[in-house]
């Protein structure tokens, strides 16, 4: 079942692609995307399913919600450059993390650190409030997590404590 609600926010993620952003039906596909993501974990763990493909395809999941995400979001909502470069070197090291973890177990390695949880919660918030909160703020809250996160997540992978 979990495995299910988390292909549920793939072709959530894939349907975004053809709406317009900030439409009803992109807020219904955004939504139910975040929601699918709040609650796979907890259905695997309270079910007694929890497998390694299902993290995996969690993180598959991640990737393309945060992928289409940006595509759809960043050019509606005009990001200024400084923070259009700060996503960027935050993915920069989100795939040396991804390197270095596979380079050291020989598999693709995603660690769901309580940092990378709430910036994860942060960027799913993000875009349901910029009607009332200026991006040069609320931005700036969340690409700083996200790099604290991002350079925690490569200490960690380093240290071998994964």
């Amino acid at each position: 079942m979990a495995n299910i609600i988390t292909g549920i926010r793939i072709m959530c993620s894939i349907a975004l692609m053809f709406c317009p952003v900030f439409s009803a039906a992109f807020y219904a596909l955004y939504i139910t995307a975040g929601i699918s993501d709040m609650i796979d974990g907890f259905v695997a763990r309270k079910t007694g399913t929890v497998s390694a493909f299902g993290s995996k395809l969690d993180t598959v999941a991640d990737f393309v919600f945060v992928v289409v995400c940006l595509i759809k979001l960043i050019p509606a909502i005009q990001a200024p450059t400084w923070l259009i470069i700060w996503i960027i070197v935050i993915a920069v090291i989100k795939v040396i993390n991804l390197i270095s973890g596979y380079v050291m177990r020989k598999e693709m390695v995603s660690l769901h650190t309580k940092m990378n949880k709430a910036t994860g919660i942060l960027l799913f918030v993000l875009p349901l409030t910029l009607a009332f909160v200026d991006l040069k703020y609320s931005g700036v809250f969340v690409s700083a997590v996200a790099a604290f996160a991002a350079i925690q997540e490569g200490v960690l992978i380093r240290k071998g404590e994964i």
